[in-house]
């Protein structure tokens, strides 16, 4: 991903007698007012009044005291996430989850089943953001996954997930570790507290990248079995295959390093072309790429396709299949086995956009019990 330029940005010399402390804060101003809609002076106060924590700012902003006189006369787009739906709830009457339309498969409490979604959300694009996260949490409560891994998170984003799905725990790379700065973004994995029991994480990071790249990996449990999870988001654009390459040389040979008893997955955003898998070995024999042994279904091939996905607005048609599901069986085998795929996110939202650039992809797992 290219490094945005410095436009806008005040002399050199400014620039360096400026305190790291004041910069953090003055990024973190700018940030909070896109999500919240409000201009820069709200946010310092806001931040101000919260010891300049986001997440408690931003719950300070949108769920004031209640006062039914405030609330009268508070603008209309200073409560455009409040309406966001409440992943606690099973059921939602947003007007985005009445369009979507699930498939036969959809997940359902069973033990016999396992399911996880994994979605680049594209945080980066502050355009639309709370409808747009509103349009993913729609999914999500809906299809009620029992892992959702996420790409492109940027720490406003995060805050939302963790107020609003409380019935997840959310792993990712804590934003005080520079994942996230101003402009930062990273990777995260939800796990549904009531069904998936965390026993450790790690983060490895990927020295070659120039785009704050690293993998995600957790150890749980599930319906007595050991499940070891990852999540990245590798490299981007054609010009840096050589360090997507790695990256993914890397997953691999973590996914291998993993204790035998256990079921691997990674799920993410790999940016990959069918080339550079081949160039890079192919898969493992004990790896498999999910769409591969379901048969290569037509219908959730392409997980980046401009011609269908317009959030970009890029005139040439790009159909790629970015976003990739690897899995390695226990030394056991049979204990999970993937059973379908499907792609999320398909449907435009009211501000005329789709959740995000991407689409999700949904991954039911029959458990043998």
């Amino acid at each position: 991903m290219e490094q945005r330029s410095g436009r806008g940005a005040r002399p050199e010399a400014a620039g360096e007698e400026e305190e790291p402390e004041v910069k953090k804060r003055r990024l973190l101003c700018a940030e909070f007012a896109s999500v919240a809609s409000c201009d820069s002076s709200v946010a310092q106060c806001y931040l101000t009044e919260n010891d300049w924590e986001m997440e408690r700012a931003l719950n300070s902003y949108f769920e004031p005291p209640v006062d039914e006189s405030a609330v009268e006369s508070r603008p209309q787009t200073v409560s455009e996430l409040e309406t966001c739906v409440d992943l606690t709830n099973e059921e939602t009457t947003d007007s985005t989850s009445s369009k979507i339309s699930p498939p036969e498969n959809i997940q359902q409490e069973d033990d016999s089943m396992f399911s996880f979604i994994t979605w680049n959300i594209d945080g980066l694009d502050l355009n639309n953001l709370p409808e747009r996260a509103r349009g993913v949490c729609s999914y999500l409560a809906l299809y009620n996954p029992d892992v959702v891994f996420l790409q492109e998170v940027i720490p406003p984003y995060c805050s939302y997930l963790r107020k609003r799905a409380s019935s997840y725990e959310i792993i990712t790379v804590e934003f005080e570790e520079g994942a996230g700065n101003g402009e930062g973004y990273f990777t995260a994995i939800m796990l549904k507290k009531s069904r998936v029991k965390l026993k450790s994480q790690e983060i490895i990071p990927f020295p070659g990248t120039k785009m704050m790249r690293n993998l995600l990996c957790v150890h749980v449990s599930v319906s007595g079995n050991e499940l070891y999870l990852m999540t990245s988001h590798l490299e981007s654009t054609r010009g840096h295959a050589k360090e997507r390459i790695n990256q993914l040389k890397a997953v691999l040979k973590k996914m291998q390093e993993a204790p035998e008893s256990d079921t691997v997955i990674f799920a993410g955003d790999t940016n990959l072309r069918d080339q550079e898998v081949t160039k890079c070995g192919g898969l493992p024999n004990n790896i498999l790429d999910v769409w591969e042994f379901l048969g290569k279904p037509e219908h959730c091939r392409y997980t980046w396709d401009t011609q269908m996905n317009s959030n970009l607005g890029i005139p040439n048609t790009c159909k790629l299949r970015f976003d990739r599901i690897f899995f390695r069986a226990a030394a056991e085998e049979g204990h999970i086995i993937p059973r379908s795929l499907d792609l999320l996110g398909l449907e435009k939202l009211d501000c005329g956009r789709f959740p995000s650039d991407h689409w999700g992809l949904l991954c039911n797992l029959d458990i043998i019990l």
